[in-house]
């Protein structure tokens, strides 16, 4: 496996929006630098994504320097929001469990609200090193992760993209295959692998930076909606259910979390340490 290397990168700065593919970027302890640091909330404070909202695809977001974003959309003028300013903190629930985050400029409400037809609000995690923990069952003492679902990185291959792929096109959906790997949401997609391998990777090394591969990635309905049109089908759920079942998971992809710090990038070797 000594090709190993780093294909792509990926930062989704609001969760369940479209991001970025930098060529490089810094690993901080809760994920990678600047990625899903914002989430949208209903009018219940409930945290909002492609599962309730799959229109939500459709919108994308980019760093706009200071830890700002910018906001594009079918049919929306652009907007800058700015990171909140010093103040109240508000409860969100994200998964059953709350979370403090800052409320973003009302331009913001009133942007996402308008694009999605709903009342919604848009949020920010201002301090992802205490803000929430990864999950106890398998953190080590301090780890916290910022508004991504359970861990701070996932770690997806082209060879397994492949291999699901293989398996799509001889199903009973075959026509909605191949799947691009944006149905993953990935931050970092590895090549040179052999088809499942990341299965088994327990600790990596990519260029400066040591990750733990804490386990499989469990693939929810987010993975069935086209990132370029937003409509649902049955794949990969359906391959995945037949042929992929880790525990309770319809796997695809690895979560990790940073054990050492520093930058990525692409084209950096991959190093499988354990």
């Amino acid at each position: 496996m000594s090709n190993l290397h780093v294909q792509a990168l990926h930062v989704h700065p609001v969760k369940s929006v479209a991001g970025t593919a930098p060529d490089e970027v810094a690993v901080e302890p809760w994920g990678l630098s600047g990625d899903r640091r914002w989430a949208l909330v209903d009018a219940w404070g409930t945290v909002i994504t492609q599962r309730q909202q799959p229109r939500l695809a459709l919108a994308a977001a980019r760093p706009a320097g200071g830890g700002a974003i910018g906001l594009s959309a079918p049919g929306m003028p652009e907007l800058v929001v700015e990171v909140p300013g010093p103040g109240p903190l508000e409860p969100v629930l994200l998964f059953g469990k709350k979370v403090e985050t800052a409320v973003a400029a009302s331009a913001a409400a009133d942007w996402f609200s308008a694009y999605l037809g709903v009342p919604v609000r848009l949020v920010h995690l201002d301090d992802p090193a205490v803000r929430r923990p990864v999950d106890p069952e398998y953190a080590l003492p301090g780890e916290t992760v910022s508004l991504a679902d359970a861990y701070p990185l996932l770690l997806t291959t082209l060879a397994s993209l492949d291999a699901l792929n293989a398996l799509i096109a001889r199903g009973d959906h075959a026509a909605e295959g191949p799947l691009p790997m944006n149905r993953f949401r990935p931050n970092v997609v590895v090549a040179g692998a052999e088809a499942w391998a990341e299965d088994g990777w327990r600790r990596i090394a990519i260029g400066g930076a040591v990750f733990r591969g804490v386990r499989e990635c469990g693939r929810c309905v987010v993975t069935t909606t086209d990132q370029r049109t937003a409509e649902r089908g049955k794949e990969p759920l359906k391959s995945l259910a037949a042929h992929r079942r880790i525990g309770k998971s319809l796997a695809f992809g690895r979560q990790l979390v940073p054990v050492r710090l520093g930058t990525v990038r692409v084209g950096d070797k991959v190093r499988v340490l354990e």
